[in-house]
C-alpha cells in the first residue's frame, strides 16, 4: 500500500462516523448526562427592555436556605463575557439593555423548584428611554451604546462613484429589507459544569466553538488556562447559534456550580431559548445602481445597516461579511459600500448561517430584478453580462485568480429547471388562473473561510496522533452538530494515509486533549481545517519514512508498526501543523481592502412558486439549485447541506417572523413562531460542478452557508414574475401580499416581462 490512491473514501459517502450512535439513540446529549448530586440552574430575566435596577426582593414564601443565589457580585473576574468587544455582562450590574437579559442565577436540587423560584423574585426598575429600530438608532437621539450608538462601521470603496452618475444611461435605486431569524436547532442551549478549588472549572455543553467558551470563562473566574476545561457534548444543530451564546450560559452554570458546591445542569426550554438567545440580524440595504445604455454595471452605491441589539457580539464581522457580498457576484468598476451596525434596546442580534451574506445577497439579486424590469431587458441576460469572471477584480480590487464557472452555473440551472419554457407558459395562463404561477433565479457567491486577516490572527493549530489500540486520531477542535466534521475530517486523513476510514477516528473535543483549530464556523471545517489535517497526515508518513523504517509503499500493519517504532524512540506518535495562507492571499485591515477569502463557492438557485390571490399565500413548488464549492469530499452530506439551507432559506423568505413587542419576542413558541415543515419543502433539484481548490483540504471549498444566501432572492424573484408585483422585505407573509396585492397599484411593467 502507499499513501496515496489505494483507499478511495474522499468522494464517497461512506457512513457517518456518529451515526450509529444516533441511529441506536446512544448518543448522549447534554440532557441525557446526570452527575451524582446535581443541581439545576434558572435565570431570572429583566421584564423590561432599558433600565436601572432599583431593587431586588426575595418573596417570604421561598425558603431561600434551600437554594443558591447568584448576582453580579459574586463574579471573581470580570462581568463580561468575552467576544470581539467585551461589552456583554455576564450577569446585569445596576442596568439592563434588552429584556431577558440575565440579572440572577438560581439553583436547586429540583429543577421545578428553581424555575418557580425565579417567578418568586421581584425585580423593580427605573426606567430608561429604550431604542428599538435601526432608524431610532441612527438618530442618536438617544444614546445607549458607546458615543453614537453605532458597533461598526465599514467604507469599501474602489474606482470614483460620485463620477459615474452624470453620464449614466440608466439610474435605479431601492430598499430592501430582511427581518430577523430563528436558528430552531433542535437541541435547545444546555450545559453541565463542575467546579473545585483545586481542578477549578470543567463545563460539558451542547456547543460549537470549545475555545470560545474557555476563554470567557478565563475571563469571568480569572483563572489560568489549565484550570478550565471545555468538552462539547453531542449536540443537536447549531446553525451558528452556539457560537456565541454558550459563552454566556457555561459561565452562569459555572458561577452557580463554584457558590453551591455542586455540580449545576442548565437546559433551557423552547420558550427561554426563544426568547432569550441571538438571532440573525435584521437589515436594511440601499442601492443606488448606475448602468450604460446597454445594460453594463458603471457604478454601484450601496448603504447597509443592521440592528445589532443591545450588545456587540458578532455584529462587527457579521457586518464585514455583509459588506463584501453586498455587490453580488457581479464585476463593477465603481462601487461604494458604506455600512453600519446599529445598538438597539433588542435582545442581542449574534452569527446565523450564512452570516451577513443572506442580508446583502437579498438585496441586490432583488435589485438586479428590478433594474432588469425599469431598463426592460431580460434578468437572465442582465446577469450574465456583468458576471464577474476569471482576471477580473472584486469590489476590494481582489483578482480573481481561480476559474469563475457562473455562466456554466447559469446555464445549467436554466437548462435544468426548463426557465424559458415554463416563464413563456406561466405567462400565458396566469391572466386567466387565481393561482399565479412565476420562476425566479438568484446567482451569488459565498467566501470561504474567516473574511480578511482572521485565518491569519487565528493560527489555527490542527493534526492527528497515533493511539496504542492502533488508531489514528484528528486532533481538532471543530466540532460535529450534524452538519459532517467528523466524518469528512476523518475521511480526509484516511486518504491521505492511504488507510481503511474504519482506522481513523476523532478525538473527543475536549479543551484538554484537542489543539486550538479555531471555531467551527465561516464553513472554514472541510476547506481549511480539511487542508490542516491532511498536511499533518503527510508530515507523518515523512516522519515515519524518515525516523521509523516506513517504506514507499506499506500495509496497513506495516504503517501502524512503523508507527509504534517511532513510538518507542519519541514517546508519543502526533503531528500538528499550524495554518498556512495560500500564496499571493493578503488583506489590509487598515484600507479594507485585498484579498477578502481565500476561496469563494458560487451557486446559481431557481425557485417555482405559486401565489395564491383568493387566499394570498405563497408556495414554492419547486427548486433547483447548481453550486461550484470545490471538491465534494461526502456527497451526500454535501446534499444535505445544500437542502437543509434552501429550507431554512425558505423559512427565510415566507414564513419566519420574529414579533417584538416593546423589545420581547411576542411568539416565543413553535405554535406561532412558524417555520416551513416537510410539507413546505418543495422537491429539491442539486446539481454540482465541482472545481477543486488547491488549498483546500482535498480541494474543497466551504458548503454549510451558501445555500441558505439564495433562497429569498429567488423566491421573491419568482413572485414578483406570478404577480407583476416587487416585494422588497422578508419574511413575505400572507398579510403582506394581501396588502400590496388588493391595495397598491401593480408596477407599469407586465408580469413575466
Amino acid at each position: 500500500m502507499s499513501a496515496s490512491n489505494k483507499n478511495r473514501v474522499v468522494g464517497t459517502s461512506v457512513p457517518r462516523k456518529e451515526g450509529v450512535e444516533k441511529l441506536r439513540g446512544t448518543a448522549r446529549y447534554i440532557d441525557d448526562i446526570r452527575h451524582e448530586g446535581m443541581w439545576h440552574g434558572a435565570t431570572v430575566r429583566s421584564a423590561v427592555p432599558h433600565a436601572h435596577i432599583r431593587s431586588v426582593a426575595f418573596d417570604s414564601k421561598i425558603n431561600w436556605s434551600e437554594f443558591t443565589v447568584v448576582s453580579a457580585a459574586d463574579i471573581p473576574g470580570q462581568n463580561q463575557i468575552q467576544m470581539i468587544v467585551a461589552d456583554q455582562p455576564c450577569l446585569a450590574d445596576r442596568l439592563v439593555n434588552h429584556c431577558e437579559e440575565a440579572i440572577l442565577l438560581i439553583a436547586h436540587p429540583d429543577k421545578h423548584k428553581a424555575r418557580e423560584a425565579v417567578n418568586a423574585v421581584h425585580v423593580e426598575y427605573d426606567l430608561l428611554p429604550p431604542v428599538f429600530t435601526i432608524e431610532e438608532s441612527e438618530k442618536q437621539q438617544t444614546v445607549i451604546w458607546g458615543s453614537d450608538n453605532c458597533f461598526k462601521s465599514f467604507l469599501l470603496e474602489k474606482g470614483n462613484v460620485d463620477a459615474v452618475w452624470d453620464k449614466a444611461a440608466h439610474i435605479i435605486e431601492g430598499e430592501y429589507r430582511t427581518g430577523a431569524q430563528e436558528h430552531l436547532y433542535i437541541e435547545n442551549n444546555g450545559v453541565i459544569a463542575e467546579y473545585s478549588a483545586k481542578d477549578g472549572i470543567t463545563v460539558w455543553g451542547s456547543l460549537q466553538c470549545p475555545f470560545y467558551v474557555h476563554k470567557s470563562l478565563l475571563a469571568v473566574f480569572n483563572l489560568p488556562p489549565e484550570r478550565v476545561r471545555v468538552i462539547q457534548t453531542e449536540t443537536g444543530g447549531a446553525f451558528g447559534g452556539k457560537e456565541d451564546y454558550p459563552s454566556v450560559l457555561a459561565s452562569h452554570a459555572a458561577l452557580l456550580a463554584m457558590k453551591s458546591g455542586h455540580t449545576v445542569k442548565m437546559v433551557y426550554d423552547r420558550i427561554e431559548d426563544l426568547a432569550a438567545t441571538t438571532k440573525r440580524h435584521p437589515s436594511r440595504v440601499r442601492h443606488r445602481t448606475a448602468l450604460d445604455e446597454n445594460g453594463k454595471l458603471l457604478a454601484m452605491d450601496i448603504d447597509i445597516a443592521t440592528d445589532g441589539g443591545a450588545y456587540s457580539t458578532l455584529s462587527s464581522t457579521v457586518l464585514s461579511r455583509a459588506t463584501l457580498h453586498s455587490p453580488g457576484p457581479y464585476v463593477c468598476p465603481n462601487v461604494r459600500v458604506l455600512s453600519h451596525a446599529w445598538a438597539t434596546n433588542n435582545v442581542p442580534y449574534g452569527a446565523f448561517r450564512g452570516f451577513g451574506a443572506p442580508q446583502t445577497v437579498f438585496a441586490v439579486e432583488r435589485h438586479m430584478e428590478e433594474i432588469a424590469a425599469t431598463i426592460r431587458m431580460d434578468p437572465i441576460e442582465l446577469r450574465r453580462k456583468n458576471f464577474i469572471h476569471q482576471g477580473d477584480t472584486t469590489a476590494t480590487e481582489q483578482l480573481m485568480r481561480e476559474p469563475v464557472l457562473l455562466d456554466k452555473l447559469l446555464d445549467r440551472a436554466l437548462a435544468e429547471s426548463d426557465f424559458y419554457n415554463k416563464r413563456a407558459l406561466f405567462a400565458r395562463d396566469n391572466a386567466h388562473r387565481p393561482v399565479k404561477r412565476g420562476i425566479g433565479i438568484a446567482a451569488f457567491y459565498h467566501g470561504s473561510g474567516f473574511t480578511g486577516s482572521g485565518e491569519r490572527y487565528l493560527n489555527s493549530l490542527a493534526g492527528i496522533d497515533v493511539t496504542a489500540e492502533g488508531k489514528v486520531r484528528v486532533l481538532v477542535s471543530s466540532t460535529e452538530f450534524g452538519q459532517g466534521t467528523n466524518t469528512v475530517l476523518t475521511q480526509v486523513a484516511a486518504e491521505t494515509l492511504g488507510l481503511d476510514y474504519l482506522n481513523v477516528t476523532m478525538a473527543p473535543p475536549d479543551t484538554n486533549i484537542v489543539p486550538n483549530s479555531g471555531p467551527t464556523v465561516a464553513s472554514r471545517t472541510a476547506m481549511v481545517i480539511g487542508r490542516i489535517v491532511e498536511r499533518s497526515c503527510l508530515q507523518l508518513i515523512a516522519m515515519l519514512r524518515e525516523q521509523a523504517g516506513l517504506g514507499e509503499d506499506f500495509s496497513c500493519d506495516e504503517f501502524f508498526a512503523a508507527c509504534e517504532r517511532l513510538r518507542s524512540t519519541h514517546g508519543e506518535v502526533v503531528s500538528l501543523c499550524r495554518y498556512e495562507a495560500p500564496p499571493g492571499i493578503f488583506w489590509d485591515d487598515q484600507k479594507y481592502r485585498g484579498e477578502a477569502y481565500p476561496a469563494f463557492a458560487w451557486s446559481v438557485q431557481v425557485a417555482q412558486v405559486a401565489v395564491d390571490t383568493v387566499t394570498y399565500s405563497a408556495e414554492v413548488e419547486e427548486f433547483w439549485s447548481v453550486q461550484e464549492a470545490g471538491r465534494v469530499i461526502h456527497p451526500v452530506l454535501a446534499g444535505g447541506q445544500i437542502e437543509g439551507g434552501i429550507a431554512q432559506g425558505i423559512g427565510y423568505a415566507l414564513y419566519e417572523k420574529v414579533i417584538l413587542q416593546n423589545g420581547r419576542m411576542a411568539n416565543n413558541q413553535m405554535t406561532n413562531y412558524i417555520m416551513p415543515t416537510a410539507e413546505d419543502v418543495p422537491p429539491i433539484h442539486i446539481f454540482w460542478e465541482e472545481l477543486p481548490f488547491e488549498h483546500g483540504g482535498f480541494g474543497a471549498k466551504g458548503i454549510g452557508e451558501l445555500p441558505h444566501d439564495g433562497p429569498a432572492p429567488a423566491i421573491l424573484n419568482a413572485i414578483r414574475n406570478a404577480t407583476g408585483v416587487n416585494f422588497n422585505s422578508t419574511p413575505l407573509l400572507p398579510e403582506d401580499l394581501f396588502v400590496k396585492l388588493s391595495v397598491q397599484r401593480k408596477v407599469e411593467e407586465p408580469a413575466n416581462a
